[in-house]
């Protein structure tokens, strides 16, 4: 093999210290950048940080205005001079607080103790709420009548709820949280059952098929495909989840027609009824590194 010498010609991005840096600093928050500018300025004695002269020209600027008041101007009274405190300790604070956070971070909705004149017709922001599925349910449960027991009772089966609606505990287990002494299994099933009429319907099931025939419980008997479709969710669920619609046809005698029109009456059945009070958290996806032409160059940002 015959040494030899190649030049070869290529660009790489070198991190240096100075632009890691740089890029650490951009994506500071302005509360903090100031940190961080106030901790190099203890650390270091040397530097220095210059005013600019506008700040300092309008801190010495007299005030025409005060000299021009009337004496009848300074006598006033003493509410007027508290609402006047009041309001110039407000604006001081919003000023501070504008740089890293925003009206609806710092204010609340209540504006009754204000002192701002609001119109019946002003729409009030109310906040970002969130409730979760129990707590619909205790709101509900406190609505009911319920017993000493019974209600011991329901919060335990309430608390055993997940965010779809399905219990994930069985009847003897929340009778074993419950630790009341003369309470049967009947009377734990009894209460779930009254629990299950909760909003949304079909809550606190043991699985799919009982949270599906109890919604087609509230269907006026009247309904077309009805019985057909209790056929299907008590004898045949299973071969329906793993649709084989060919298998329940030869079992039910049903017209694939006819399967189709049940069909169409169990979809309209909510499989999921906890989803409505508990919809899934969105979940935003931040990439490793951000590239952005800046004047004319292409830029790459490292994403912390």
């Amino acid at each position: 093999m015959k040494p030899s010498l190649q030049l070869k010609l290529g660009q790489q991005l070198a991190m240096t210290p100075q632009l890691q840096q740089a890029i650490r600093l951009l994506q500071l928050s302005t509360l903090d950048l100031q940190q961080e500018i106030q901790e190099a300025l203890d650390s270091n004695p040397l530097l220095d940080v210059e005013e600019s002269a506008d700040e300092t020209s309008n801190d010495d600027k007299p005030n025409a205005e005060n000299k021009d008041e009337s004496p009848t101007a300074e006598i006033t009274s003493e509410p007027e001079l508290k609402d006047s405190s009041d309001q110039i300790e407000k604006s001081e604070i919003s000023n501070e607080l504008e740089m890293d956070t925003t009206w609806d971070d710092v204010y609340s909705a209540n504006t009754g103790n204000t002192g701002i004149a609001v119109d019946d017709d002003m729409p009030i922001y109310q906040g970002e709420t969130t409730q979760s599925l129990q707590d619909y349910l205790v709101w509900q449960l406190d609505l009911t009548p319920f017993t000493e027991t019974d209600r011991a009772i329901a919060l335990a089966i309430i608390d055993a709820v997940d965010d779809y609606g399905y219990l994930t505990l069985s009847c003897e287990e929340i009778l074993e949280s419950v630790d009341i002494e003369d309470v049967e299994l009947d009377e734990v099933e009894a209460v779930r059952k009254r629990i299950q009429q909760f909003d949304p319907l079909g809550i606190a099931s043991l699985n799919l098929q009982d949270c599906l025939l109890l919604q087609l419980a509230t269907f006026p008997e009247d309904t077309p495909w009805l019985a057909e479709a209790k056929l299907v969710l008590t004898h045949h669920i299973d071969q329906l989840g793993n649709r084989d619609y060919k298998l329940v046809i030869k079992e039910t005698k049903l017209k694939e027609a006819e399967l189709r029109e049940v069909l169409k009456l169990i979809q309209q059945l909510d499989p999921r009824p906890g989803s409505k009070i508990t919809p899934d958290e969105t979940e935003y996806v931040v990439p490793d590194v951000s590239v952005f032409k800046d004047r004319g160059k292409w830029v790459v940002q490292i994403n912390r």
